[in-house]
């Protein structure tokens, strides 16, 4: 089997846990929250933020995943990828602004892109002091 095709397998297992994952988390969350804002996406941008900062401290040069191109492929491309979703935020934002809920589509707009970035520093400083390296960029 080519490298290319190994690689695609990792990336298409991890699309598969990622998306199921996304689903279950955003069926939770708009259980509990409700769904007049699209908290659901919101969580799963967030917490897939934080897990792909971890992860990308876990790529470094002296990390765990390293070595293992295909693992980063898989969590990385293949679960954070299809876990988190602009396609859903922006769907859902244009939702809001058509409905002529200028507010809480500004708001979803701003604590996301503002969250997302700070659960992707969050995830990368804290997996980064975890094993004891400098921080550096992701």
């Amino acid at each position: 089997m080519s490298q290319y095709l190994v690689d695609l397998l990792a990336v298409l297992l991890g699309s598969a846990v990622g998306g199921a994952a996304r689903y279950w988390v955003s069926g939770v969350v708009n259980r509990w929250l409700g769904e007049r804002f699209p908290w659901g996406t919101l969580v799963a941008n967030v917490s897939g933020a934080v897990l792909i900062g971890i992860l990308a401290a876990l790529a470094t040069d002296s990390a765990a995943l390293s070595a293992a191109p295909q693992a980063q492929l898989l969590l990385i491309v293949g679960v954070c990828g299809s876990y988190t979703t602009v396609s859903s935020f922006a769907l859902q934002t244009l939702a809001l602004a058509r409905d002529a809920q200028w507010l809480p589509a500004a708001i979803n707009v701003l604590a996301s892109l503002g969250l997302c970035m700070l659960g992707v520093w969050l995830g990368f400083g804290l997996a980064m002091q975890a094993l004891g390296l400098a921080a550096s960029s992701p």
